[in-house]
């Protein structure tokens, strides 16, 4: 009995641990939680201290039973589980489960990254179960179970069965929801901007737009006024009244914490935050490396600390000056700081071995892995290098009562951006331009005083923009920023939002459903003490004092139970009935006459025959059609392809689509297209919208798979005056209003109403 049992999470992880512990273990994986709360009842009794009733998770009997076999084989056991509240409660619940089965003591070792070093000094330092790491996890189960449990059958009965609300879920969804409101309010404002073409005594050209008038803001509100500033400039001479050139550095990022990587690998790589955790949780738990056997290549991944450690540290700080050259290493490590609630117990996310340049292993990882890999590695390189430093230069530019500006600015010492630069979300919401775009453009070595030669006037009109919907990204960040949830929660919050059709990825921006906006409202209106960001972000504060030992798990249970169940008790009776509530209609139905109803469902109102279930007919509101099939339909132009029965418009879980009338026996359907001509030759299909696999949007041809036109912006029907290709496209920028440009010359059409 000279064995000892190390019990981890993931399977994936055994065999890297095989290799670094050696024989003298046996190494066996929980895959997860073993006991929960049953999924059939609530499973917390309230009126007893909301004391949970756990039971073993269906299916995980038989890997129950092989710990209690391994764990009679040893004198010791580790437990192992991640290092954060749910890897606390697995290994509690596991040592509860296999303490009277072994005579030997019972361990909990914590690890960060899966390497010999963090191993091995983890098992030689061995812990005990932090209890008030498992309290914390057990409140925020009961206080999610309470929630899902008690508010859920509110919804089915009051809406539509298999409905759901959360704890945080349902916060996450009212700022989605308040987004919408905001744009769906904005009233767009005109305004102008007015650009010199110019030309100094040396070449290039440069452009200098319109910054003050007598001395102020210039706003340039209209047509009119646009036109009596052309007027003034008419025969304009204008003077280079003053020149600035200033060296400016620019900073490195911190290392990833959870919600940057999902950001940035949103931003980069157009990943999901939850494909971004499953990619990184498998470079975490370890990568077959050829001869090297399986490698954990990067630290644990749901951190909220920026926190680098020494050995980390001194080997980056060893490798920057042998990869890159002594002048991009710091004289001391670049320090970055945390937010408060972070537990600096945790490191950043980096890789584990700065030497393991991902293009060393690139033949080892699958195209998306290795994308991975490469973006928190350079990250991490990156932020301790030198800063860059940029040679700048504005130019003032005078004619009469106008004062115009051009900004340059040339890369004088890379530094870190020699890895590395972090992208950036949209700009400003106003739609108006940052007056730092075109920094980046080289302007000509001109004299202070010199007198220009103006080439060209370009005057252009602009509408402020609403605030942009959210996309993914933004929408982990916002929740970041305003407390809701943590690390380990922002993909898991987001997925179940999506995947109950409460919201809808259009371009990939998230816009809430009709459902989700009702239901939205419905949670808002009868739960308006829980419902907040505030109340969200003041229950995580309060986890982390249970964690801290500083609050009792029972009181803060309490606090939340007792006004959210005068709320419940309010909702049962006073919450609208959408179900009960049926709007008569005057037509009829055309499949048995009976009248048609409007009623709610999964996708929000549509009209149904009053004679169900003896009869299924359905039709979009205030349209002739019908569907079988729970899909709203109307009539369109045309026959099906397959079977020649009328077609017939329906509205799905990603918007409206043409179908075969003859569902489910003909299952024929299309996009509906732009009302552009393919532009292959031969080809009498239409550009339409399409979805790939991952979920974004693109447009391709509506006869595929005969033709193969794909293009992920979308067309414009119009030719390109330049080089006569048979379409243009629209292009959105980081700080621009959306432009049209031509995909074969570069050709853009200015004077685009955004």
């Amino acid at each position: 009995m000279a064995k000892s049992l190390l019990i981890v999470e993931s399977p994936t992880k055994v065999n890297t641990l095989k290799k670094i512990v050696g024989k003298d273990f046996i190494i066996k994986a929980s895959v997860g939680h073993l006991k929960d709360l049953p999924k059939k009842k609530l499973g917390v009794d309230v009126d007893n201290n909301f004391a949970p009733e756990y039971i073993t998770i269906r299916g995980k009997g038989k890997i129950l039973q092989e710990l209690k076999n391994a764990a009679k084989k040893v004198d010791k056991i580790y437990l192992a589980p991640d290092p954060d509240r749910e890897g606390e409660a697995i290994a509690y619940h596991i040592g509860n489960e296999v303490a009277r089965f072994t005579k030997g003591k019972i361990y909990r070792v914590l690890f960060n990254e899966i390497t010999k070093k963090a191993v091995l000094e983890a098992i030689n330092n061995p812990t005990e179960v932090n209890p008030n790491r498992v309290n914390a996890q057990q409140a925020r189960r009961i206080l999610d179970r309470l929630v899902g449990y008690k508010i859920s059958p509110i919804l089915w009965k009051k809406v539509h069965r298999g409905l759901s609300a959360g704890r945080v879920q349902s916060v996450a969804l009212r700022i989605v929801c308040e987004r919408e409101r905001e744009i769906l309010d904005f009233k767009p404002r005109e305004y102008w901007s007015i650009i010199l073409e110019l030309e100094g005594s040396q070449k290039p050209q440069f452009e200098a737009k319109l910054f003050k008038i007598d001395g102020n803001k210039a706003e340039v509100a209209n047509k009119a006024e646009a036109d009596q500033i052309l007027k003034g400039l008419e025969g304009a001479k204008p003077v280079l009244e003053n020149i600035v050139k200033k060296e400016r550095k620019r900073n490195p990022s911190a290392p990833f914490i959870t919600s940057t990587l999902q950001q940035e690998a949103s931003r980069k790589l157009n990943f999901s935050p939850k494909k971004t955790m499953m990619f990184a949780q498998r470079l975490y738990e370890g990568i077959s490396l050829g001869k090297k056997g399986t490698v954990g290549l990067i630290t644990y991944m749901r951190t909220d600390s920026v926190r680098l450690s020494d050995q980390a540290l001194e080997e980056v700080r060893e490798f920057i000056p042998e990869r890159y050259g002594k002048e991009f290493v710091p004289s001391k490590p670049n320090t970055y700081k945390s937010k408060k609630s972070a537990q600096e117990a945790h490191e950043a996310i980096r890789p584990t071995d700065v030497q393991l340049e991902p293009n060393t292993i690139k033949e080892y990882l699958d195209k998306d892995l290795f994308r991975l890999y490469q973006l928190i590695w350079s990250r991490f390189v990156s932020c301790q290098m030198v800063p860059a430093v940029l040679d700048t230069t504005q130019f003032d530019i005078k004619s009469g009562n106008y004062l115009f500006r051009s900004n340059g600015s040339v890369l004088k010492f890379a530094g870190f951006m020699k890895v590395y630069v972090e992208s950036q979300d949209d700009g400003p919401s106003d739609g108006s331009k940052s007056e730092g775009k075109g920094e980046d453009r080289l302007l000509p070595q001109l004299e202070k005083g010199e007198t220009l030669k103006v080439q060209g006037i370009l005057p252009e009109q602009h509408f402020t923009q609403p605030p942009a919907r959210f996309s993914e990204a933004m929408l982990v960040k916002e929740l970041e920023d305003k407390g809701v949830g943590r690390p380990s929660t922002y993909a898991a919050i987001i997925s179940v939002i999506k995947d109950r059709d409460y919201i809808q990825n259009l371009d990939r921006r998230m816009q809430p459903s009709e459902l989700g906006f009702l239901i939205n409202d419905l949670l808002v209106e009868n739960f308006p003490d829980i419902m907040t960001t505030e109340f969200t972000a003041k229950m995580e504060d309060q986890l982390d004092d249970i964690e801290k030992g500083k609050l009792d798990w029972v009181e803060a249970l309490r606090s939340f139970y007792t006004p959210f169940k005068a709320d419940l008790e309010k909702a049962e009776e006073k919450m609208k009935d959408f179900k009960a509530q049926v709007e008569e209609t005057d037509e009829v139905c055309d499949k048995c006459d009976q009248p048609m109803i409007i009623k709610w469902g999964r996708f929000g109102k549509f009209m149904a025959c009053s004679g169900y279930p003896d009869c299924k007919n359905t039709r979009d509101l205030g349209e002739k059609g019908s569907s079988e099939d729970g899909a709203k339909s109307d009539e369109v132009e045309g026959n099906c392809d397959k079977c020649e029965s009328p077609l017939i418009m329906k509205r799905g879980r990603f918007g409206k689509f043409i179908a075969c009338s003859n569902y489910p026996e003909c299952k024929f359907t299309k996009a509906i297209g732009l009302g552009i001509d393919c532009p292959e030759e031969s080809c009498e299909g239409e550009i339409a919208p399409r979805r790939s696999k991952k979920g974004r949007t693109f447009y391709g041809c509506t006869k595929y798979p005969d033709c193969k036109f794909t293009s992920w912006d979308k067309p414009v029907g119009e030719a390109c005056p330049e080089c006569k290709n048979p379409f243009l496209v629209e292009k959105w920028k980081k700080n621009e209003d959306p432009s049209v440009v031509c995909p074969n010359c570069g050709f853009k059409k200015t004077n685009v109403a955004a």
